[in-house]
């Protein structure tokens, strides 16, 4: 089981700041995880599958796409933040 957070805009947009989720069987990394929760279809595709730019945290670090998730993690997934 991993725990997923949304922030900022994602959160408004998929309508939940986040869930438990069972690791899907093939999901070892943010790119894959970024892909089953595209296959949702809705915002969920246009969120994660769209030229959209959405940073990803595993266990409040800043991941990469080739960043390992596992069961236990944490993954937060946010828009770019600017600030002036």
């Amino acid at each position: 089981m991993i725990k997923l957070l949304y922030f900022a805009s994602l959160r408004e947009r998929l309508g939940t700041a986040g869930e438990e989720l069972t690791l899907p069987a093939g999901v070892k990394d943010v790119a894959a995880l970024r892909r089953h929760l595209a296959g949702r279809g809705g915002p969920w595709s246009e969120i994660f599958a769209g030229e959209e730019t959405v940073l990803a945290a595993v266990n409040q670090e800043m991941a990469q796409d080739d960043t390992p998730v596992s069961d236990g993690d944490e993954v937060g997934f946010f828009p770019p933040v600017t600030g002036g």
